[in-house]
């Protein structure tokens, strides 16, 4: 085995959880295999034998490529209002893909990066870093030019933020898999009632169609107003399927066969208390969903 080779070796060791850094920090699946990608490059034009700790080593990497595609997408979007909702990792019903296990470790559910996305860059870096990978601040503090004291406060600016806007996530998987057959049942029945019944009363519904639907996306809140545009949409809900989404039970909706949305639901004491339906037919079309296929 030749140098190089050893070098893609060890490097292969690595990608699944510098995969799960880049998803974590940018919320999409695309742009975390994007990353991944610019970090093989960038070691394949360092010097290897000088690095130590290569895990160690490409993750600081991977944060630094995450950090300028993070600040490159800020100045890009022209809206920031703008709802978004991050690509859903979507698997069967009954079990995880073990190709999604390492992505979905600490329960990412889309809730939490939801508020991710509405954190600065260097936030992000640091509670991601930190909270969810217990990388230590001393080599935090160079990836986003800080002290490592102020890259603590970055960090903790963060953490108050997901406390105070990310819902905890309620893990009875077999009581929410029975509010998710309710929910499909009532939106098919067109019961309004039974749908409010089964919505926390401030519950949150984000629907992200993309640049093929200006206008359309949108935040709902109330149990009675996401009931009415559950049921605005009730023709898709024979359509519509059980699925895990980010490893919670939700729902893909997919007429003929061609999916169009897949919401991410949130559950808090028995009831739904956020709703993320990704629509945007760009990015649905990226996402791997063979996984459901009969």
């Amino acid at each position: 085995m030749d140098e190089k080779e050893f070098l893609a070796e060890r490097f292969e060791a690595h990608r699944t959880h510098l995969r799960a850094v880049a998803y974590r920090m940018l919320g999409s699946l695309s742009e975390a295999d994007d990353a991944v990608q610019e970090a093989w490059l960038k070691l394949g034009r360092s010097d290897s034998s000088e690095v130590e700790n290569l895990g160690g080593w490409l993750t600081t990497v991977v944060g630094r490529v995450c950090l300028d595609m993070l600040r490159t997408r800020a100045s890009r979007r022209e809206d920031p209002l703008d709802v978004y909702v991050p690509d859903p990792i979507v698997s069967s019903i009954d079990g995880v893909d073990p190709e999604h296990e390492v992505l979905l470790a600490d329960s990412v559910g889309l809730a939490l990066l939801v508020v991710l996305e509405t954190l600065p860059p260097a936030e992000r870096l640091a509670f991601v870093l930190h909270d969810l990978f217990a990388v230590p601040f001393d080599e935090i503090a160079p990836i986003v030019d800080r002290t490592p004291t102020a890259a603590r406060q970055l960090a903790s600016r963060a953490r108050r933020r997901v406390q105070g806007a990310a819902p905890a996530p309620e893990r009875d998987v077999t009581r929410q898999r029975e509010v998710v057959d309710a929910f499909l049942a009532a939106s098919r029945g067109g019961d309004f009632e039974a749908l409010v019944a089964l919505l926390d009363p401030d519950v949150v519904l984000r629907a992200d169609t993309g640049a093929m639907g200006p206008g359309v996306s949108k935040l709902v809140r109330g149990a009675r107003a996401v009931a009415g545009q559950a049921l605005m949409f009730a023709r898709f809900a024979t359509f519509a399927r059980p699925a895990l989404v980010n490893g919670v039970p939700g729902v893909v909706t997919a007429p003929e066969g061609q999916p169009v949305s897949v919401m991410g639901l949130t559950f808090g004491d028995g009831k739904i208390v956020e709703i993320d339906i990704l629509a945007d037919p760009v990015r649905l079309a990226r996402l791997d969903l063979e996984v459901l296929d009969d």
